[in-house]
C-alpha cells in the first residue's frame, strides 16, 4: 500500500531543528519527496540522511536565511525544478525574545517581525502562483497559542504569531475555491532550541510540561494528508498538564 504522501513535495522551512526537524521526519515516512531549507548546511545534510532512511523518496536542500527573498524564491523553484511541482508548503522558521516592551528593542522587534512575518509572506508569495495554475496545495503556519492569547512580557512575539494567523485565514478565504488548503497550526511551549538565550533556558525547557516536537510534527502530518474534500483551518495545542491559557 502506498504511503500517504508518496508523489507529493513539501517544502520546510526552520527544518534545521526543532518542529522543522521532526516534520520533515513525519512526512518523510509517508515517502514525501522533501526541499528542506535553514541556515545550518551540517544539520540539512544530517537531516537529508535520516529523512532517506524514514522513507523519503528525495531530498533537496537549499541552505540559506529565509528572511532573504533570492532564498524563498529559490527554494519554490528547486521544488518545481526537481519533482515537477510543489504541493505542500509549511512556513515553520521562527523565533522568540521575551522581554517587557520597555526592554524591546527596535532590533528585536525588527529581528521577529522579518523572521516571522516576512519568511511567511516570501515563500507563500512565490508558492502560491504555482499552486494557483495547479489547481492544488496545502499551506500551513506554524504559529502558536502565543497567536491566540497575548501573554505578558511577549508582545512583540505575540504581535508575528496573531499575524501569522490572520495571514492563515485571509488565505483561506482567497485560495480555498482556487483548490489550495490554508491552515495554521498553533502549540503551546514546545521542548526545543527555540528562545534558548532570549527568554528561555536549557533548564527550564528541560523541566517543563511543554509540547515534544514530534507532537506538533504529527498534527503537521494530519493536515497534510486531510482528504480532498477537507481542510483543517486551525489547530491548537497543548500538553494535557496545561490550561489554555
Amino acid at each position: 500500500m502506498a504511503n500517504k504522501l508518496t508523489g507529493k513535495t513539501a517544502l520546510i522551512t526552520g527544518a534545521s531543528a526543532g518542529i522543522g526537524w521532526y516534520a520533515a521526519l513525519a512526512l518523510a515516512e509517508e515517502g514525501a519527496n522533501l526541499v528542506l531549507t535553514a541556515r545550518r548546511k551540517d544539520r540539512l545534510d544530517e537531516l537529508t540522511k535520516l529523512a532517506k532512511e524514514k522513507g523519503a523518496a528525495s531530498v533537496t536542500t537549499i541552505p540559506g536565511d529565509a528572511r532573504e527573498e533570492q532564498v524563498a524564491k529559490d527554494s519554490v523553484a528547486a521544488a518545481i525544478k526537481a519533482y515537477g511541482a510543489l504541493d505542500i508548503l509549511i512556513n515553520n522558521v521562527g523565533m522568540g525574545i521575551y522581554k517587557n516592551l520597555a526592554d524591546t528593542s527596535l532590533a528585536d522587534y525588527t529581528t521577529m517581525v522579518d523572521t516571522n512575518i516576512r519568511t511567511t509572506f516570501l515563500f507563500s508569495h512565490y508558492a502560491v502562483p504555482h499552486m494557483i495554475e495547479r489547481g492544488s496545495g496545502t499551506i500551513l503556519m506554524i504559529s502558536s497559542m502565543a497567536g491566540v492569547y497575548g501573554f505578558a512580557n511577549e508582545a512583540v512575539y505575540c504581535a508575528t504569531k496573531f499575524a501569522q494567523v490572520g495571514f492563515a485565514q485571509a488565505l483561506d478565504r482567497e485560495l480555498r475555491t482556487k483548490g489550495i488548503k490554508v491552515g495554521v497550526i498553533c502549540p503551546g511551549g514546545v521542548k526545543t532550541e527555540f528562545a534558548i538565550g532570549t527568554g528561555r533556558t536549557v533548564e527550564g525547557v528541560a523541566a517543563s510540561d511543554m509540547l515534544e516536537p514530534e507532537d506538533v510534527a504529527q498534527a503537521i502530518l494530519l493536515a497534510c494528508t486531510q482528504s480532498p474534500g477537507s481542510r483543517i483551518i486551525e489547530l491548537q495545542m497543548r500538553t494535557m498538564g496545561e490550561s489554555l491559557a
